[in-house]
């Protein structure tokens, strides 16, 4: 039996704003639903099978940090955030246990590193992984 992870919830303050930010960032927008006062909107990175739902008032806008995102280029990722109008952190990696700026010196699997925030707070990291097929 397969258990796929298809969607993480983002807890938002502004519907709005989050699915303009996640626009801007690239997610592709896979649906905008209203009901009410009931509203959710879902978006999906290019190339994932993880969605992101965004939903206002549940949990603290902002608590979620440490999602995860995988690309084979760490370089091109952070220019096309960059050119998006996106702020990131500079690519780092861990060295002796400390932040390092720049890529993994060996551009290790799962050693070079970006961060990002969406306007709540909401944390992201991208991290590079070379290897894994496109």
């Amino acid at each position: 039996m397969d258990w796929r992870f298809e969607a993480v919830v983002v807890p938002v303050a502004d519907m709005d704003r989050a699915r303009q930010f996640y626009e801007q960032a690239g997610f592709h927008l896979d649906v905008d639903h209203r009901a009410g006062d009931f509203r959710v909107i879902q978006v999906t990175p290019v190339g994932s099978a993880c969605s992101v739902i965004l939903m206002r008032n549940l949990g603290a806008p902002g608590s979620l940090q440490g999602l995860h995102l995988v690309v084979r280029d760490i370089d091109a990722a952070r220019a096309a955030l960059v050119a998006r109008g996106i702020e990131v952190s500079d690519v780092y990696h861990f060295e002796d246990g400390a932040q390092s700026p720049g890529p993994d010196p060996d551009r290790a699997d799962y050693g070079s590193f970006l961060s990002f925030s969406d306007p709540d707070g909401n944390g992201w990291m991208v991290q590079e992984v070379r290897s894994r097929p496109s």
